[in-house]
């Protein structure tokens, strides 16, 4: 898939076309959307969910920790850089000054401004988070180790489930399962997130081919005995478990076409209007309140991805498509000011919303990037402004995320970085730390392992603890 950067920027990671994307159920005459099957979409506010569930929020490019949550005003002026921390409604914890729905409610997150690694590229810094291992090279998005996205859904995959476990919302042309190490490796394809590309914002947007057309209602019967006569025997030798995938897809595509109720679960028009445009009308907040309606519709991890807040329109020169602010590629300082209120009003509603529907226990929500930002600003020359600017660079030594619900203590900070934001200094932790806090509350044990493709057994998390600040007490 080409590159949606211009080649002269920072392209982060990249995709190759799969099977996924041309459609494993072709047989059927479907998209993949067609694995989809809704299960009844929770009718009463604060119904409690029937099994715990995570949304993640992923900031490909890797958000500035010393823009956000990890202000060091005291720091050199090419350190602290232009913004100003904000108090919030938790003595002893601000924000940014560009946050300041954040700092309404403080008491319903906590911050971890300590979690660091070792990969500063796009392509490692994408595998090492969202494996949970060290990758074998340090560029490059393709996974040797399963995404976290397959682990969990190899292991609370049901028979005759309704929704998919794991899901994906990205943006459109965005939906290659590499372009951000979300592939499955050794776990084969069929574990791999639900991809739904596209934006939710859109007036127009749906997910293709959910649902029988009447054209299709007439011809299923026929369709289905064909699935059913096709010869097995290819796919026993078949290998690499593409064909064994394409047959548990084209099972479940039967089941979840025949269900008039799976357009629900991704039908944002049931949710009041108040509500959306508390969420925002834009890509970041769309795609939130989307990933709140599949929880309660039974999936058990939507991953989505915040990059272009208003795909579709004109980005401003200064300012940059996802999270990577080199100077380069914008005005780092432009570019927040641009984005971050997209950001700030859709992460609190989602946030309060939860809260409000009394999912804060069984719902576990980590918003991250892949890295921080250089502690030290930079200038260069802007590749589309022609002027020089301000920026930041790759930065894995140091991080900042936020976390809520799953009946997680709030209202906290974990861990500290220096005077100038280079390292921990306080309880560092690595992203194994937070997965091993993610599969606790899904009750995964993460001691167990798989067989890689050469029959070695591999453990879900090779290392890690969870982190005992903000267990449930």
């Amino acid at each position: 898939m080409a590159s949606i950067f211009p080649k002269h920027r920072c392209k982060g990671p990249q995709s190759r076309r799969s099977f996924l994307e041309v459609g494993a159920l072709s047989v059927l005459g479907m998209g993949m959307s067609d694995y989809l099957r809704a299960e009844e979409v929770a009718k009463n506010s604060g119904r409690k969910l029937a099994e715990k569930s995570v949304i993640f929020i992923w900031l490909p490019g890797g958000p500035g920790h010393m823009e956000t949550y990890d202000m060091k005003p005291q720091a050199p002026l090419e350190y602290r850089g232009a913004f100003s921390p904000i108090k919030t409604n938790v003595p002893g914890i601000d924000v940014c000054e560009l946050l300041p729905l954040h700092a309404k409610c403080a008491d319903k997150y906590t911050i971890i401004r300590s979690c660091h690694h070792d990969f500063n590229d796009h392509g490692g810094g994408h595998k090492r988070f969202i494996t949970g291992r060290i990758p074998a090279t340090p560029t490059g998005t393709v996974n040797d180790a399963p995404s976290v996205m397959s682990i969990v859904n190899k292991i609370l995959s049901k028979p005759n489930q309704a929704m998919p476990v794991s899901v994906a919302g990205v943006d459109g042309g965005r939906q290659g399962i590499d372009t951000f190490a979300f592939g499955s490796a050794y776990l084969g394809p069929a574990t791999t997130p639900f991809m739904v590309g596209g934006d939710p914002s859109d007036p127009s947007f749906k997910v293709q081919n959910i649902g029988l057309t009447p054209d299709m209602e007439t011809r299923l019967d026929d369709r289905v005995h064909l699935l059913q006569g096709m010869d097995s025997l290819r796919r026993n030798m078949d290998k690499s478990g593409l064909m064994d995938a394409m047959d548990q897809f084209s099972q479940r595509a039967v089941q979840m076409l025949t269900s008039p109720k799976v357009r629900e679960a991704f039908d944002l028009s049931k949710e009041p209007a108040k509500l959306r445009d508390r969420y925002g009308r834009h890509a970041y907040g769309q795609r939130g309140l989307m990933a709140r309606r599949l929880i309660e519709a039974g999936s058990r991890f939507v991953t989505m991805v915040w990059e272009n807040p208003l795909p579709g329109k004109t980005i401003p020169k200064n300012c940059c498509y996802n999270w990577d602010s080199h100077a380069v590629n914008c005005d780092m300082f432009a570019d927040s000011r641009w984005r971050y209120p997209y950001y700030d009003q859709a992460l609190t509603a989602l946030i309060e919303d939860l809260h409000a529907r009394g999912l804060e226990k069984d719902v576990l929500l980590v918003c991250t990037g892949e890295f921080g930002r250089t502690p030290k600003v930079n200038t260069s020359i802007g590749t589309q402004t022609g002027v020089m600017q301000p920026g930041r660079d790759h930065w894995a030594p140091a991080m900042s995320m936020l976390l809520t619900g799953g009946g997680m203590r709030t209202g906290q900070i974990v861990g500290a970085t220096n005077s100038k934001g280079e390292y921990p200094t306080e309880r560092p932790l690595s992203p194994n730390d937070v997965w091993a806090t993610v599969y606790k509350h899904l009750g995964i044990d993460y001691d167990d392992s798989f067989l890689d493709f050469q029959g070695r057994p591999m453990p879900i998390l090779p290392f890690g603890e969870p982190i005992k600040e903000i267990l449930p007490a």
